[in-house]
């Protein structure tokens, strides 16, 4: 089974496919109908784990995620996941009930279940498919806000008795989120106070220390009856922008957590299903997703992002880069827990137009953005590792320099570095050497750099803004 993991890894890796697919693929041949003929049906039991595992994956997305590309973009992606959310699961639910024949409350259900996009689908292929920073800022917050909103109305949609007037689930969710925000920000912004000012026995439990922080965000949120998923995206997110010790580390670390959160939590998924009663909703469940796609998330998009001009090309990719993945199949099992009435179709459903729709989207993104001539913006950001040296009174930066760094070229003495800061060595083809002022950094070096306490962030600072604006940088505006 680990074999099989691990080739699905790397085929994902490389098709450019979304890795839900293949994983669910290995649970479907080894569940009922399949290879082994494995018995499950524990939606209940799906659903916790689930939840567990979505946790993991979004702290893995917030930690990754850049607030310097996700500052502007801020305000769409909190439109699109408020408005467009509203506009998606209207639309979609119309199609349920009027083309498929689903009684409302059904329809209601699968329209705000597939209107979630999946963190995990948006960060598997944001990795690998190049987009202008706009773009993808507005992409990774919508994935991460998104769930909190859609999770609520798939609640109320599934509850016994009748569903809450409109307004009434506007302000809850508005409640919710506001408190899930304001729990994920105090936890981000205390855990990276304590974590900058004491020195843990090994540098390993730095990571662990930083997931357990996402933890604890997500159940204060849970517990205040505020929306526990945004509380661990935004403390994820902050912790990952507040310059921590061993930050790449501590990255790594979320993501192969995040990385064995997928395997199991899709495997599983797959194992729930029973794959010859998905023949009967084959050809509803593509009629829907074919609405969903074409007409409610165009329509979303363009209605929700209308006050910020965003331009033509960008929104159709918006549009089309809306992936779902494992979060709606996970919400899908709350009305099979709940006991509504035709929850196995709902399921069957959302499973086939989550399948179906991902093989479509997630392979065509990289050729749309390219057909659209939407290119990267600005050249990738430098890797620096802080480590803190408590006797010294100093910190050790260890720099990466990439391919499209502008660092390539510019002379050490030409980095300008404030006084208290120097490149002590440098890491070329596997050989280590002490530059001299003239040395010629290239790309793919690696510095390490010593800086005094005072001047710690100052130096970084000066670092990133020469990879991005090279050694004019200052002059021309950047850093």
């Amino acid at each position: 089974m680990l074999l099989i993991a691990v080739a699905a890894v790397r085929i994902s890796s490389r098709s450019g496919l979304p890795s839900l697919l293949l994983y669910l693929g290995i649970g479907v041949a080894i569940g009922q109908d399949g290879i082994f003929d494995v018995k499950f049906d524990n939606a209940e039991l799906t659903q916790v784990i689930g939840y567990a595992a979505l946790v993991v994956i979004l702290a893995e997305g917030g930690l990754g995620t850049k607030w310097q590309e996700v500052r502007p973009a801020l305000p769409a992606a909190v439109a699109l996941s408020t408005a467009g959310v509203a506009v998606s699961v209207g639309v979609t639910a119309a199609a349920a009930h009027y083309l498929v024949g689903l009684e409302w409350r059904q329809a209601l259900i699968i329209g705000a279940v597939v209107s979630s996009t999946d963190a995990a689908a948006v960060f598997s292929v944001l990795r690998k498919v190049p987009l202008p920073s706009r773009v993808t800022g507005v992409l990774e917050a919508e994935s991460g806000f998104n769930d909190a909103p859609v999770l609520i109305l798939v609640v109320a949609f599934s509850t016994a008795g009748p569903v809450d007037e409109w307004y009434l689930l506007v302000g809850k969710i508005a409640l919710e989120l506001a408190i899930g925000a304001s729990i994920g920000l105090a936890a981000g912004f205390l855990g990276a106070f304590g974590l900058r000012r004491v020195a843990l026995p090994a540098s390993g439990l730095y990571p662990i220390a930083v997931m357990a922080i996402a933890v604890v965000a997500y159940a204060a949120g849970a517990m205040a009856h505020g929306s526990g998923f945004l509380a661990v995206y935004l403390a994820s997110m902050v912790l990952g922008n507040s310059k921590l010790p061993h930050a790449p580390a501590n990255r790594g670390f979320a993501e192969g957590l995040g990385w064995i959160a997928q395997i199991g939590m899709f495997v599983l998924l797959g194992l729930l299903v029973t794959p010859h009663e998905l023949v009967d909703d084959f050809w509803p469940a593509v009629a829907v997703g074919l609405v969903l796609t074409m007409v409610a998330r165009p329509l979303s998009v363009f209605l929700s992002l209308l006050p910020f001009r965003i331009p033509p090309r960008e929104q159709i990719l918006l549009s089309w880069a809306g992936l779902r993945g494992a979060v709606p199949i996970i919400l899908a099992t709350i009305p099979m827990v709940s006991g509504v009435e035709g929850s196995g179709r709902i399921f069957n459903i959302v499973f086939v137009l989550v399948v179906v729709y991902t093989l479509v989207q997630g392979p065509t993104l990289p050729w749309l953005a390219r057909a659209l001539k939407l290119g990267p913006g600005a050249p990738s950001d430098l890797g620096v590792e802080s480590a803190p040296l408590e006797r010294l009174r100093g910190h050790l930066l260890s720099v990466s320099i990439p391919e499209e760094s502008r660092m390539h070229g510019v002379e050490v003495a030409e980095l300008r570095l404030p006084a208290g800061a120097a490149v002590t060595l440098v890491v070329r083809d596997e050989k280590s050497f002490v530059p001299t002022p003239s040395t010629v950094l290239r790309r793919g070096d690696e510095l390490l750099v010593v800086a005094t306490d005072p001047v710690r962030d100052a130096a970084e600072r000066r670092l990133r803004a020469v990879g991005q604006g090279g050694k004019l940088a200052g002059w021309l505006g950047t850093g």
